[in-house]
């Protein structure tokens, strides 16, 4: 990406790099050159777990694998990298009014994140639009003219996506942000290193990102975050976090002390109701929550202590479904699945669990995959197709699955690759530390993840 127009915070247009190395191919992994003794490469399929890479050999991206592929780092959050450590540890896309369901390139989005750094004073809210993202282009063959490279020039300078970016300073460490609408309110929930739980109007970030006048203005008038509203009940740090899609603005929160809260919403958008009385079936930190997509008072927790549980607020303190020692060891996240009784969840065996809520007593997934050598960071069913979903894990590698694939002879198409679960679609790499990973909620197949190593915003072929 290019430099900020001005040394600040506030504002930055860069320009989106494509990676050079460290994606997947398909459902089989990425290229991976291997030098031969007559020098040149010799190009195989390379999947994680299978095999370790050796001396020598590197991944190259396979660009026919997706059908767009970007990756970003802006010059700012780098210097934040450098002066302090920070790096975005978490985000979320936004709903912009560009409408659902649209594929026609070049392709929008908002996203909203949240970093970490050493020191508390350098930690940032930011609102970013990406826009201009073009498709993955296959690679022409042939030598081509003078004229013609020079018109690809021209038509790369317009491809060239673009970032509008609007940051407030903001004190503490942020563990996770989740955005919502309520009304004409664009509202973030954050979660810090303080042990609070604040609110935040995003009116001014997104107005800044649209428009030259406002940024102009968000700049001169920069100042630490305000928040609408924030709660320090809980008492220490936590992660769960999730606004209700059937009731705007309601929120539950959950800590590392094992007590979850709920939020209700007063009239006015500005203040919140919160049960001083928290929920406590946990017996150790509450690692994420998810509301049900269809049943307003409903949602799923997931813990330290090995359980996932089923609450319904109308019926307090205690959860009205549990499955105890769902995984051997601390439960990082779970998804609940738009459309079907299916939660979702990811623990530090780093396994994969789909759990059908008709069964949930008995205590048994009805699926169960491991492709991951690591816990697993981030998981999420894909809003446009209900069988599909997404994972991520500390192994550095984002999996792609799809559960309505029942046989499919891979190791016919790929040597070496018969192991592999038939509904893995695709395997993406060549980020580092993978925090958070997200289905785009408007543009069918897009993702977006975060890491140390910055943003990828992605298609694959497979989705």
């Amino acid at each position: 990406m290019s430099a900020p127009d001005e040394d600040t915070f506030a504002e930055e247009r860069d320009e989106m790099e494509e990676m050079d190395a460290g994606a997947s191919d398909d459902d089989e992994g990425v290229d991976m050159e291997e030098e031969g003794a007559d020098g040149e490469g010799e190009k195989r399929v390379y999947v994680p777990g299978i095999e370790p890479l050796q001396p020598g050999e590197e991944l190259e991206m396979d660009r026919s694998a997706y059908r767009m592929y970007h990756e970003c780092q802006t010059g700012e959050l780098e210097r934040l990298k450098v002066s302090c450590h920070g790096f975005i540890t978490t985000m979320e896309e936004m709903q912009d009014g560009d409408g659902d369901g649209r594929e026609q390139f070049p392709l929008s989005m908002l996203v909203c994140a949240g970093t970490q750094a050493d020191t508390a004073l350098s930690n940032r809210l930011l609102v970013m639009r990406m826009h201009n993202l073009h498709g993955t282009e296959k690679e022409k063959e042939g030598e081509e003219s003078s004229d013609e490279e020079s018109d690809d020039d021209e038509d790369d300078e317009d491809k060239k996506p673009q970032m509008e970016l609007a940051m407030m300073p903001h004190y503490g460490g942020i563990n996770r942000v989740r955005v919502t609408r309520r009304g004409e309110q664009s509202l973030a929930a954050v979660w810090s290193e303080k042990g609070q739980v604040e609110i935040f109007d995003l009116q001014p970030q997104l107005e800044a990102v649209h428009s030259a006048a406002a940024m102009a203005t968000f700049v001169k008038q920069q100042k630490e975050a305000t928040a609408l509203f924030s709660f320090s009940g809980h008492m220490t740090e936590g992660f769960a976090l999730d606004w209700s899609p059937t009731v705007p603005g309601r929120l539950v929160s959950g800590d590392c002390k094992k007590n979850i809260h709920v939020w209700e919403p007063r009239e006015g958008g500005t203040s919140w109701q919160i049960d001083q009385r928290p929920l406590s079936s946990h017996t150790k930190s509450v690692e994420d929550l998810q509301w049900s997509p269809t049943e307003a008072t409903v949602f799923a927790s997931c813990s330290v202590d090995q359980s996932i549980r089923i609450w319904d607020i109308r019926s307090p303190p205690n959860s009205m479904l549990s499955a105890d020692g769902a995984h051997s060891s601390d439960i990082n996240v779970i998804s609940w699945n738009r459309s079907e009784p299916f939660i979702l969840s990811g623990g530090d065996d780093g396994l994969l669990k789909v759990w059908d809520l008709r069964q949930f007593k008995t205590g048994r997934p009805v699926a169960n995959f491991k492709q991951h050598s690591a816990p697993i960071t981030s998981v999420e069913w894909s809003p446009a197709d209900s069988s599909v979903f997404a994972a991520s894990g500390a192994d550095d590698v984002v999996s792609q699955w799809d559960l309505s694939v029942e046989s499919c002879d891979v190791g016919a198409r790929v040597e070496g690759v018969k192991d592999l679960p038939p509904q893995l679609l695709f395997l993406h790499q060549g980020q580092s530390e993978i925090k958070e990973i997200h289905w785009h909620p408007q543009i069918p197949g897009v993702m977006i993840s975060t890491a140390l190593s910055g943003f990828n915003v992605f298609r694959t072929i497979s989705v």
